[in-house]
């Protein structure tokens, strides 16, 4: 076979591979680009009244060899000068899991995937903190990225900082899908 033909064919093996690739998707029937969260979803203190109930979430076509996932759901609005704020940060969240409960994001974690651990977000507790932007001022954005993970477990420290787990998330990444919501009051 010729080198024209090889690489012909090696492209259209390409092409279909390509084609019958799956994005690896996450989703939420609580919140999305056209669905703003709602009032139970925000958090309680701070001058905001919601119930801090953690929307549920799904996700599907993790890539291949993905060993475990993290989840880290991050305000880039926030005024902080330019750190936003962290709402969420799991880890160890196993292979076989794909989804997480609505209301799963308790301080004890009891009805998260068994093995996930939850850090300690910017509102200085473990589990869920939601929105609770400024009165009057435009809504925020708040982006949930899971991470799909080449380790299964997570080498971070039990004081580690929201930062110091995103990098060391980001280190092991092999794959991410982002779903983004807003909230405004």
């Amino acid at each position: 076979m010729g080198w024209k033909k090889l690489c012909a064919v090696l492209a259209l093996f390409v092409c279909a591979s390509a084609a019958n690739a799956q994005t690896f998707a996450l989703t939420s029937p609580d919140f999305g680009p056209d669905k703003p969260f709602d009032d139970k979803f925000t958090f309680k203190g701070l001058g905001c009244s919601g119930t801090n109930v953690s929307p549920a979430l799904a996700w599907e076509n993790a890539p291949a060899g993905t060993r475990s996932f993290a989840l880290m759901v991050h305000d880039p609005d926030a005024m902080t000068g330019g750190a936003g704020i962290w709402h969420w940060v799991m880890i160890d969240i196993p292979a076989t899991a794909n989804a997480i409960a609505q209301g799963a994001g308790t301080n004890d974690g009891a009805a998260l995937p068994s093995g996930s651990k939850q850090i300690r977000n910017d509102y200085e507790q473990t589990g869920w903190g939601g929105p609770c932007p400024p009165k009057g001022k435009p809504a925020h954005r708040y982006n949930f990225t899971l991470y799909a993970l080449g380790v299964e477990k997570l080498d971070v420290p039990p004081d580690a900082t929201a930062s110091h787990a995103g990098f060391l998330i980001n280190l092991r990444s092999i794959g991410k899908a982002t779903l983004s919501g807003t909230y405004g009051r």
